[in-house]
């Protein structure tokens, strides 16, 4: 990473961080990860340094967590919206999460004469190398998370590789655990046919409700970086194509306890 003149970093250059566009989930990624939540240091220089020494006997937790962020174009446009919010992007491939923690160490220096929590500090993102698919619950407690984001993830177009997707019926019953009710299941994806895998597997899990179109206005800001904050979203939107989009909330009660759905599987 160059440094600027004033001698604050320049952000990064993504030429220099090019890798494979998706990375097999199943193998050995050789990854370092707690063996309970409560085990992890997220005051390290790597997460949330200074908002953890600002108030070190507040204990502050991440809320907002994008499952494959690329190249962080999530986090940044997350991060000035909810500046009072920890939002952490989950990347596994090693070239690309080095990419997003130089670029988010620049836009803090950059940004150092503002107040750590001040909106556009970019104190609040942080990005780790990890498989989400295999240790989300090593990370984060029983109804944490209030946003959990899958924006253009792998397709996986072969059918004996669908098992690899990010949204199966297995991994909704962790996603499920993790999130608070009421939080909710961001998706978007440029592949029609993911597109209703996703939907039709969300809309069977007995714990999740698709938004209303009233739920997603009001909740404009946060969809419209789901759906143009990304480098992805806007290359499919260069390439004139089409972004599906699907949100769901996580209930608070089981819809089959309640009588709603009893045939879902």
């Amino acid at each position: 990473m160059e440094e600027a003149a004033g001698d604050d970093p320049q952000l990064p250059q993504k030429k220099f961080f090019r890798q494979r566009a998706h990375a097999n989930p199943f193998v050995d990624h050789n990854l370092t990860y707690p063996v309970k939540p409560d085990a992890f240091d997220w005051s390290a220089n790597e997460c949330y340094p200074a908002l953890y020494s600002k108030a070190p006997e507040q204990k502050r937790v991440v809320e907002f967590v994008d499952v494959g962020c690329g190249y962080g174009g999530l986090l940044t446009s997350l991060s000035p919206l909810f500046p009072s919010k920890l939002i952490l992007g989950m990347e596994i491939r090693p070239k690309v999460q080095e990419y997003v923690l130089q670029r988010i160490l620049a836009l803090r220096a950059q940004n150092k004469e503002k107040k750590v929590d001040e909106s556009g500090s970019f104190q609040n993102i942080s990005v780790m190398r990890m498989n989400a698919m295999k240790f989300l619950p090593n990370f984060f407690e029983k109804g944490q998370l209030e946003k959990l984001f899958f924006l253009f993830p792998d397709p996986h177009f072969k059918k004996k590789k669908h098992k690899a997707r990010i949204i199966t019926p297995q991994l909704l019953a962790e996603y499920a655990f993790i999130l608070k009710p009421g939080g909710i299941i961001y998706t978007v994806t440029d592949v029609r046919d993911l597109h209703e895998w996703m939907v039709k597997h969300l809309d069977a899990h007995p714990l999740f409700a698709r938004l209303t179109e009233s739920e997603l206005e009001a909740d404009a800001a946060c969809v419209d970086a789901v759906c143009n904050g990304t480098e992805e979203a806007k290359k499919v939107e260069r390439n004139g194509g089409t972004k599906f989009l699907m949100c769901y909330r996580r209930l608070e009660k089981s819809r089959v306890e309640e009588g709603d759905g009893e045939g879902d599987e």
